[in-house]
């Protein structure tokens, strides 16, 4: 029996792209002997996005769709449509057209050559702001530094995963999913593919550099506990260089070299306040992810799709 392959595509306030991306899927696998279906995850659009994947869903049997009660993030979407994918491989690809539709024939090679995990590595973009490309790369070094598994520059939540792998990362309980690190640390069989990333259609970038840095600590504190030890070290280092003040008070009082010193001690009180704050702050991170992990609400809440279940309303609860 020809094999399945779903395709997960998340998509937030899309409504311009969701055509072009449906037509782009047809036409791909209008050449490859696989039969497949395309999930589109609505992840709470204020647009027409939804509007649009419908009237695609009444003209293509092959599009499906999921649409969340409100905006719960990227990550939660790819996490709905691996919950609801069927497929023999599931693949995953953003809704802006910046992952090229035309590379899943190669994915599907490698995977056919017996590759669980076929994940995309992108080349740099030389057309990048340069902000946006020192920013992307001090992320990949400073979370291969911090976290025990590494994360290939460039890498992207563009990948074909194998049956297993999907059911695997299915049962995971994780209230913040970090994909690119999951996969990775999953381990299994699997190869890079390097791709030039295509130019967005239409629209802007849902990728803020307040999401962006957010999702950043999101992947560190999900796969490492070493920041944790670094507020440690952080706080041993200041201490040692603090009692360096303490020989300049003593030859200060007996040598009648003595002032009101406000400046210096205001410059003192406020690094280590700030200090203190950051430590504090990076423990109270992981305090939050153990408080809200605990309270076991679901990652997204599904308003409405028309992929069938038992259940009239699916909740991905743990």
């Amino acid at each position: 029996m020809t094999k399945l392959v779903s395709i997960i595509v998340p998509v937030h306030n899309e409504k311009e792209n969701v055509s072009v991306m449906a037509k782009a899927i047809k036409r791909v696998f209008a050449d490859l002997d696989y039969r497949y279906n395309l999930i589109f995850v609505d992840d709470g659009s204020s647009d027409l996005t939804l509007h649009e994947i419908k009237k695609l869903a009444i003209q293509d049997e092959h599009i499906r769709y999921v649409s969340f009660s409100r905006n719960f993030g990227h990550q939660a979407a790819i996490k709905a449509g691996l919950d609801k994918a069927d497929g023999d491989c599931v693949i995953t690809l953003d809704g802006d057209m910046q992952h090229p539709p035309q590379l899943i024939p190669q994915l599907l090679e490698k995977w056919e050559e017996g590759y669980d995990m076929v994940y995309t590595v992108r080349k740099e973009d030389k057309k990048l702001p340069f902000t946006k490309r020192i920013t992307s790369n001090l992320f990949y070094r400073i979370i291969n530094r911090l976290s025990d598994i590494k994360i290939e520059k460039g890498a992207a939540d563009f990948r074909l995963m194998n049956r297993n792998v999907v059911d695997v990362l299915k049962n995971l309980q994780e209230f913040e999913p970090f994909f690119r690190g999951l996969v990775k640390w999953a381990g299994f069989k699997q190869v890079a593919i390097e791709y030039h990333p295509d130019q967005r259609k239409s629209g802007v970038t849902k990728y803020t550099s307040k999401k962006m840095i957010k999702f950043a600590l999101q992947g560190i504190t999900s796969f490492s506990i070493r920041p944790l030890y670094a507020a440690i070290y952080i706080g041993f280092l200041c201490a040692a260089f603090s009692t360096l003040y303490i020989p300049y008070a003593i030859y200060s009082y007996y040598f009648g070299y003595t002032i009101s010193g406000w400046t210096s001690v205001i410059v003192i009180i406020v690094f280590f306040g700030g200090l203190q704050l950051m430590i504090l702050g990076i423990i109270g991170i992981y305090l939050g992810k153990l408080f809200m992990q605990n309270k076991h609400r679901p990652i997204y809440i599904v308003k409405e799709s028309n992929i069938h279940e038992p259940s009239a309303i699916h909740i991905d609860e743990f």
